[in-house]
């Protein structure tokens, strides 16, 4: 389909009432109506979903959005129905009932675009329901994370061109606010995107001016204060790394009369969310936050960005950043740069590394589990002590090295809960359906609100197929006579023929290689971040080049060019050493023999205050020496622990 493009504004002004493109929407509008594939780098507020919300109106068949926000799918989808275009979204909200309805709708014909999570495209029982569809578009945002060399790598992005393959996709659109040059060439060559498809805009906000202010430590939050009370750019977001000192910091700012509310993952789902409709509604001046808050919201008054801590990477630091001031007006982007930090954002990339024996153990549990096969990730986790984000890496590795492949999930059990009483729910039936219904809920456990049904007790108990069993169920639940709640997870796999010969250590060797490789690379990128902080120059026109954007000019408007000052050196308190009482502790600890901390990594974490799947297990940082050497270098204390000495 290939519209001219006067008939393209006119669509965009029926369904949005815009009567102009924004820069590069066009193109990218233009080489998906003609069948190719596009990249879109635009930065953030920049207008990317415009360039598949109206390709998807125009287009014969269903615009397949990936995404991994759900805020963002609901708002969208909320928009765009409201806007009469037929849009849904399948997310972990949904109950049974509503994802049934969507299934009919997409059956039917009758939906235009559909939002999903990445990770919903390992069910095969999903894949298999979307090929009887013809897919026109798939739509990938955050499509950066489809990259390894990039600064959020979600190893379930690795399966999407694959994907987008078996449902024989007529094109792709990749989205992203965040991407070097080696990362756009990662999505283009995945994706088969040629040069031309490529649409960047520039990443230069010129209403956004950039301050880089060095501070110790010491004099930090007195001096974050001082600033957000006496200029009052409001609203503000002050993203920080850790959720204590979210905490600490929105404290400090309440007692001094500013309406601030901490966010962070850590808190409640409903505190997330009051906090957050607050800071949307101006019932709160500022947001401390770590990198859980901003992703997906849409307040484009936001007069200021503090980042009181060193972003990790210089993408997070663009995507921060891009939140301020996206109705156009000047907004002001302020770093309170601190070398201590370093400390801090390094550990948690050494602290991610898995350990070779942790791999080996991993690799040989899943060679040794026959031709197909189903794991709890999270159970595999706690076992291997390998974090479920690493396990995830693992087995998309070895998807890719043709060794496994996914084949489907599943739940173990739900709780059920009676809508109406039982015996009223079992005597609406026909009398065999009535003595199976009985055997079912016999075969479960009682407790004051819930039944909890085994699925595989239940299909001893009644004589029946597992399908028959979650058929019932569902059946119940679509009638309104029961609600439910799933929960043990598995997922299932198939060996390849790529796997016949395959020895674990050697595996288990070359996975460990590339995470080393990945730990240089986060390092490396930690990197950068100093480097911006303490160059000399321009700081738009170093952050534009990072990212491939040359420009000839300064900026004229961050704080370098209007000082023209020196580099500035990062302050650092003396970094903190491992005292002679600080190893007496260490080594009474290692006697203690504790499972979980004798490999020297794992109580390396231990001590630099990094959890890990087998300190949560047997609730170890609750032991009054979790954190002992926190804010030692983590190659510091590994070092020592290695030595013993």
């Amino acid at each position: 389909m290939d519209l001219p493009f006067p008939e393209l504004e006119s669509k965009l002004m029926e369904v949005y009432g815009h009567s102009t493109f924004r820069e590069g929407q066009r193109r990218v509008i233009e080489a998906l109506m003609q069948e190719r594939s596009s990249l879109a780098v635009f930065p953030t507020g920049g207008g990317k979903s415009i360039c598949y919300q109206l390709p998807a109106v125009l287009l014969e068949g269903l615009t397949l959005v990936i995404s991994p926000l759900i805020a963002l799918m609901k708002d969208q989808v909320d928009a765009l129905r409201a806007r009469g275009v037929a849009a849904a979204r399948l997310d972990s909200t949904l109950t049974a009932a509503e994802t049934m309805e969507i299934f009919q709708h997409l059956e039917d014909g009758k939906l235009k675009l559909l939002y999903v999570a990445p990770e919903r495209l390992v069910s095969e029982a999903f894949v298999r329901r979307i090929r009887k569809t013809r897919v026109a578009l798939m739509a990938i945002d955050e499509s950066h994370c489809i990259s390894e060399w990039g600064h959020n790598f979600r190893p379930e992005y690795l399966r999407l061109a694959k994907v987008a393959k078996q449902l024989r996709v007529g094109r792709v659109l990749a989205l992203t606010a965040t991407a070097t040059p080696e990362v756009v060439k990662s999505i283009s060559t995945e994706f088969r995107i040629l040069k031309k498809d490529v649409v960047q805009t520039s990443f230069h906000r010129p209403n956004l001016s950039l301050h880089i202010t060095p501070v110790a430590e010491s004099g930090r939050l007195d001096l974050l204060g001082q600033k957000l009370n006496t200029e009052r750019r409001f609203p503000s977001i002050v993203y920080v790394t850790l959720q204590q000192t979210a905490e600490t910091v929105a404290a400090y700012l309440k007692k001094s009369g500013i309406l601030a509310r901490a966010y962070h993952a850590g808190l409640p789902d409903d505190v997330r969310s009051s906090t957050q409709d607050d800071f949307m509604q101006g019932r709160c001046e500022v947001i401390v936050a770590t990198i859980a808050f901003g992703m997906g919201i849409d307040k484009a008054d936001i007069r200021a960005v503090y980042h009181y801590n060193l972003p990790k990477t210089l993408e997070n630091y663009q995507q921060e950043i891009g939140r301020a001031g996206r109705d156009g007006a000047p907004s002001h982007c302020e770093m309170l740069a601190c070398a201590d930090d370093l400390t801090v954002l390094e550990n948690f990339v050494l602290g991610d590394t898995p350990e070779e024996a942790a791999l080996r153990l991993l690799v040989d549990h899943l060679l040794r589990q026959g031709e197909e096969f189903a794991i709890s990730k999270y159970e595999i986790s706690r076992t291997t002590d390998i974090r479920p984000l690493v396990v995830e890496t693992v087995l998309t590795y070895l998807e890719k090295e043709g060794i496994l492949e996914p084949s489907g999930l599943f739940y173990t059990t739900f709780q059920v809960g009676f809508l109406h009483p039982e015996a009223s729910v079992v005597a609406g039936h026909t009398t065999e359906r009535q003595r199976f219904l009985k055997k079912l809920f016999a075969s479960g456990k009682r407790g004051s609100r819930w039944l909890t049904i085994n699925v595989e007790e239940a299909v001893l108990a009644t004589g029946a197929t597992r399908e028959r069993v979650l058929k019932a169920l569902g059946f119940l639940e679509e009638a309104h006579d029961i609600t439910m709640k799933p929960s043990g997870l598995r997922h299932q796999f198939r060996l390849l023929p790529g796997a016949t010969g395959r020895k674990p250590h050697e595996v288990a060797g070359w996975l460990y290689e590339l995470f080393i490789a990945r730990e240089k690379r986060d390092l490396e990128r930690l990197k950068t971040v100093t480097e911006l902080a303490t160059d000399p120059g321009c700081t738009t026109k170093h952050l534009l080049a990072y990212f491939g954007e040359i420009v000839t000019g300064n900026c004229g408007h961050c704080d370098h060019c209007q000082r023209r000052g020196d580099g500035k050196a990062l302050p650092r308190s003396t970094e903190r050493t491992i005292s002679a009482d600080a190893w007496i502790r260490v080594m009474q600890l290692r006697r203690e023999g504790t499972p979980a901390l004798r490999s020297a990594r794992t109580m390396t974490r231990f001590l630099c205050g990094l959890s890990s799947p087998a300190i949560t297990r047997d609730r170890l940082s609750r032991h009054d020496a979790f954190g002992l050497l926190e804010g030692v270098p983590f190659a510091t204390v590994l070092e020592r622990v290695e030595s013993g000495r």
